[in-house]
């Protein structure tokens, strides 16, 4: 089993910064792919940004340019780097793995831009 906890999530204004971190338990986290996901209210959960465990990273359109996701294996930490933040960034955000076709959800983490 494979614990995944997220922080970083806050109130930040339109145009400002967040990083946020998930740590993960268990002892291949290097060969994890980790991604972030997000959840709007009345929104279906999207796939924001995949890391590979080779490194390999894909985001999806809406966050291009802005956000960063990066991993560190000797700390079992995930990050998403979220700059330029805009009202329609508002959402939970949530951490996730996947290794050897299973995979782990995190608690998830508000992130909230005022319009």
């Amino acid at each position: 089993q494979v614990q995944l906890v997220e922080s970083g999530g806050g109130l930040v204004q339109a145009g400002g910064s967040l990083r946020l971190s998930c740590v993960a338990s268990g002892n291949i986290f290097s060969m994890y792919t980790m991604s972030w996901y997000r959840q709007a209210p009345g929104n279906e959960r999207e796939l924001v940004a995949t890391i590979t465990s080779g490194g390999v990273t894909n985001y999806a359109d809406s966050v291009k340019g802005r956000f960063t996701i990066s991993r560190v294996n000797v700390a079992k930490t995930v990050y998403l780097q979220m700059n330029n933040l805009k009202p329609e960034d508002t959402a939970v955000y949530y951490c996730y793995a996947r290794v050897v076709g299973t995979y782990y959800w995190g608690q998830g983490t508000q992130v909230t831009v005022p319009s």
